[in-house]
């Protein structure tokens, strides 16, 4: 018998639009948290995925907390990439050196490379079951693992790690590349069947006809798009001047009116990563 598609593996028919919309970032800074809320409450996206070692986790988990029913996952991190706000890892830095820069913290956004050439997969693991346990601790209920500024990891033995730490868990993984969807499609698990898109390759002028373009030329299938919501207050000028402008149009199309409309009338159904979740763990 033929495998079947990621659609038939989410429980839709194979022809099903499906679309994932998930905010990155939850946990960055307080006015990223509040979009990201917003978004899923009020717009378009599904989930979320939380960055515990940001200075505004705490106050993300405290949304979470009280919205139970909100989807996320964590959006585990080995890069900084504010250098106005930094942060550092959760685990003792002192078992983690390979991770962190010169100035005690985590690398930053222009230094992956010399990251991933550097870091001890064992060292990986120690901060990532760190991260996950933040969550866990906090008596919250991710649904996936993904990974910030890192596509499948950054490296074929952290996505493999990733997925046996899944397994663990009781959770899903995000794969956008196709060697990684490769190998979750060997594994009778859904992927992604189109190129995914993140929010920030997306020019600012023209952005919110250019994805009105992509929900009216979305394919049958199951297709992602990462976004970057924030609100784009003087929080978001002050701490992150090359990105709030980028997370503000994010925001302004995800809760608008036109982004619901073109939804219903092109028959595009939007998930979270629950669903996807519960294809993993079924």
């Amino acid at each position: 018998m033929p495998a079947q598609s990621s659609s038939e593996l989410l429980g839709f028919p194979p022809d099903a639009r499906l679309l994932i919309v998930n905010n990155d970032d939850f946990g960055m800074y307080r006015d990223v948290n509040e979009a990201v809320v917003r978004s899923i409450e009020e717009g378009i996206a599904a989930s979320c995925s939380l960055m515990t070692p940001c200075p505004a986790a705490g106050h993300a988990m405290g949304l979470l907390r009280d919205r139970p029913e909100l989807p996320f996952g964590i959006h585990l991190t080995l890069v900084c990439e504010l250098p106005g706000r930094p942060w550092g890892p959760l685990a003792d830095r002192e078992k983690v050196p390979s991770l962190l820069d010169g100035t005690g913290g985590l690398s930053t956004h222009e230094r992956i490379p010399e990251l991933l050439a550097r870091a001890r997969i064992d060292e990986v693991e120690t901060e990532f079951r760190a991260q996950i346990h933040a969550v866990l601790d906090a008596g919250l209920a991710p649904a996936h693992l993904d990974w910030h500024c890192l596509a499948d990891g950054g490296r074929e033995d952290v996505f493999e790690l990733t997925a046996a730490l899944a397994g663990e868990y009781g959770l899903a993984v995000r794969a956008w590349l196709d060697p990684a969807r490769a190998v979750l499609r060997g594994r009778g698990l859904p992927a992604i069947d189109h190129d995914f898109l993140d929010s920030f390759a997306l020019d600012l002028e023209g952005k919110e006809a250019a994805y009105a373009r992509r929900l009216r030329d979305l394919p049958p299938g199951l297709s992602e798009w990462a976004v970057h919501p924030a609100l784009g207050g003087e929080e978001s000028r002050t701490v992150d001047p090359q990105g709030w402008r980028v997370r503000r149009s994010d925001y302004a199309f995800l809760t608008s009116p036109q982004a619901r409309e073109l939804l219903r009338r092109e028959g595009i159904t939007v998930i979270g990563y629950d669903v996807v979740q519960r294809a993993w763990t079924g």
